[in-house]
């Protein structure tokens, strides 16, 4: 099968899909401008376009997923996606540090910042910071992504959605004030033009000064983003978007367990990285793409879309890691001093390109129809870097008081990648009658990697080809009531380190590993009230890289070792009734290790920073006395994490409350919308996360008492 698509099918498609990129970018480069593009609704939340399933809305679709629109995140003040995860109880942190780039964990997993991400469906790189300002919603995909992504971590698929242009003229301008004195500056006006109103434009320019209640890290950011399009005729749109954003700012250096003990949370606003010589992390990114749409009839319809990701990052931080006083390289010492690093890897060049060709429609045999669906899609990574500096200049500690000198020499070697993947994807919802449904698909992907150190050393070449199937079955109890029950796979590839020294097969490729997750729900609800309760089983195969990074084995041969098993059950509801606007979410999560040979200690307990349940709820009051004002507020609940592998210490669980007034009236005849809100209302101290993250143990402390101000004035 391998040898067909690739020879026969792949291969000159593939090559097509890049040339059309080709034209575009070069058009691009002679006009000046971008192509313009339309927008087929896709902006309405009861579609997720992270499923892979077509424009079946989403309740109607055997999967789980979150969509978080643009005014959600409006309301909350979130700049990020880990500012996210307050919408879904199965979404949680995973070693998300302010001024750093993002990590999530679904269902127990920590998402893959390299192919777990997606924008506009095609696929990007997450190793850098996102905007949320020009995002007209995030999906979030949950459980094994197989049918939707080549090779991905099984916990989810986060899915960037831009805005794109609006039908009526838009003109809404935004201040905002937060933390020690943040300000924020935005504007988004779109639009049509044109006699007939073929062409439409949204523009999206945001600046932000960045001065967070954590010292020591004060910074910028700004973002510029277009997005138009072209209604060619009826039956055809050429949508095009680009993307400029630059972030600077220091990161928070985390904390660690003093030897064997859990300290009490500190205060929030501490930032170890505060060093005479600390310099800011720096992020810059230009994303853009193109789509084509046709329409075939009535019934089919094919679109091309092409799309490129330029990154560029400098990556710098006073580090903290380890106690070799102690002989632990995991955690600080017990009397609150660590071993200080200077690292900095600059110049890091991150470049992404897909191309993407889809053909969906209907097909009726007798009484069954068939929604079909197949893609085709490629994509290639060029990763570049410079020798880094990790060097250890001295001894710091949790009072941020001891000052080492500075050491930049670029001493580490770093390692190049090259990936190239070619994607086939088929889909078929067969629709047997009104109330009962089958769903099947297959993703076959081909991928290539090529890595080599930056001295030269540690070459790896290999290539793999796999499959992925998904398959479901759902049935309509009533109208809005579905139930149903799903099988699906997902895949990764995984290569040994280029450590000769600790692994006896340093650079090889280890066999696909496999995950395999069954799921059964029940969803449905109307305009007033929706519900979803799933329960799932997430198998993954691990190996024994991690642990042997862990424990220090030397020398190490990296193979199988056992697997993680994730059981659960979510709970969600949405209800809208007169004044009031409600919504709550639940996840219980049974996680465990098994069947390790390297780490047995780790067999029956629980990974680290998982919490056992968690819980979200979201609640918003109109009042009738004032019209326009509304009370809102959200309560969030994190059960305990267990700290390390194996081992009992845990993190105490959490709750914090958030609270916000937002007021809808009218200035010298102007829609405006004033908002104050309140993160973590009652100030609570509290450890939010505990990474085991590059080989050391880290806490988060939750953020402290944050105010926002802001109004947003529609001109």
């Amino acid at each position: 099968m391998a040898f067909l698509l690739k020879k026969t099918l792949l291969a000159p498609v593939k090559w097509s899909l890049f040339a059309i990129y080709g034209i575009a970018i070069n058009t691009w480069a002679q006009d000046g401008t971008l192509a313009p593009v339309t927008v087929s609704d896709r902006s309405a939340a009861t579609r997720a376009d992270v499923t892979g399933l077509g424009d079946a809305p989403l309740r109607e679709t055997p999967v789980s997923a979150t969509v978080v629109g643009r005014e959600q995140m409006a309301d909350t003040g979130a700049r990020r996606l880990a500012d996210l995860t307050k919408f879904d109880a199965s979404v949680t942190d995973a070693y998300n540090s302010p001024g750093y780039w993002d990590f999530l964990s679904v269902r127990g997993f920590t998402l893959d910042n390299r192919f777990n991400y997606r924008r506009e469906g095609l696929p990007i790189s997450a190793e850098t910071s996102i905007p949320l300002d020009n995002k007209e919603r995030v999906e979030i995909l949950k459980g094994t992504s197989g049918l939707q992504a080549g090779t991905s971590a099984p916990g989810g698929l986060v899915n960037y959605v831009v805005k794109r242009p609006t039908q009526q003229n838009l003109r809404d301008v935004k201040f905002e004030l937060s933390g020690n004195g943040s300000a924020l500056a935005a504007i988004d006006f779109g639009g049509r033009l044109g006699e007939a109103r073929d062409f439409g434009y949204r523009l999206n320019l945001a600046h932000e000064n960045l001065q967070p209640r954590t010292r020591n890290a004060d910074g910028q950011r700004s973002l510029a983003a277009l997005a138009t399009d072209w209604r060619v005729n009826r039956d055809a749109v050429l949508e095009a978007e680009i993307e400029w954003s630059h972030k600077r700012q220091p990161s928070q250096q985390g904390f660690s367990l003093l030897g064997d003990t859990l300290p009490a949370p500190v205060n929030p606003r501490l930032n170890l990285n505060n060093q005479p010589w600390s310099q800011p992390s720096v992020f810059d990114a230009l994303t853009g793409s193109l789509r084509y749409e046709q329409a075939l009839g009535n019934s089919w319809r094919w679109s091309a879309q092409v799309g490129s990701q330029r990154l560029k990052t400098d990556d710098r931080l006073a580090f903290g890691f380890g106690c070799g006083a102690e002989g632990h390289f995991d955690r600080f010492c017990s009397d609150g001093t660590f071993d200080l690093y200077d690292f900095r890897s600059e110049n890091e060049r991150r470049n992404q390109h897909a191309a993407n060709l889809n053909l969906t429609g209907q097909w009726a045999t007798g009484r069954v129809r068939h929604d079909l669906s197949f893609g085709l899609q490629a994509s290639r990574l060029r990763h570049r870097f410079q020798p880094q500096a990790f060097n250890f200049v001295g001894t710091g500690n949790v009072a941020g008081t001891l000052v080492t000198p500075a050491d930049p020499s670029l001493t580490t070697p770093n390692t190049h990648r090259n990936e190239h993947a070619t994607e086939f994807s088929a889909s078929d919802a067969i629709r047997w009658n009104p109330r009962l449904t089958t769903w099947l698909g297959l993703r076959a992907t081909h991928i290539s990697r090529a890595s080599v150190r930056t001295d030269g050393t540690a070459r790896t070449d290999s290539s793999d080809t796999l499959s992925t199937p998904w398959a479901a079955v759902s049935y309509l109890l009533a109208p809005g009531q579905m139930v149903y029950a799903s099988y699906g796979e997902g895949v990764e590839s995984q290569v040994v380190p280029n450590l000769p020294t600790q692994f006896t097969n340093a650079g090889e490729s280890l066999p696909a590993l496999k995950s395999r997750q069954i799921e059964a729900g029940f969803k449905g609800g109307s305009a007033a009230l929706a519900w979803q309760l799933a329960a799932f089983r997430i198998e993954r195969p691990m190996t024994s890289v991690d642990a042997c990074n862990r424990l220090g084995i030397a020398p190490c041969e990296a193979a199988s070792d056992g697997d993680a098993v994730h059981r659960g059950v979510e709970a969600s509801v949405q209800y809208r009734g007169g004044p009031w606007r409600n919504s709550a979410g639940a996840t219980y999560l049974h996680a465990r290790r098994q069947g390790s040979v390297v780490e047995p200690a780790t067999n029956g307990q629980r990974p680290a920073n998982v919490p056992q349940w968690v819980l979200r709820t979201d609640t918003a009051y109109r009042v009738a006395a004032l019209p326009g004002l509304e009370l809102q507020g959200q309560v969030l609940h994190e059960g305990p994490r267990t700290v390390l592998p194996g081992q009992a210490l845990q993190l105490p669980s959490w709750t914090r409350i958030d609270a916000a007034l937002r007021y809808d009236t009218r200035v010298a005849n102007t829609a405006t919308t004033w908002s104050l809100g309140v993160d973590n209302l009652l100030d609570r101290r509290y450890w939010k996360e505990s990474p085991f993250q590059f080989g050391h143990v880290y806490l988060f402390p939750g953020a402290s008492r944050t105010l926002r101000l802001s109004v947003q004035a529609a001109l």
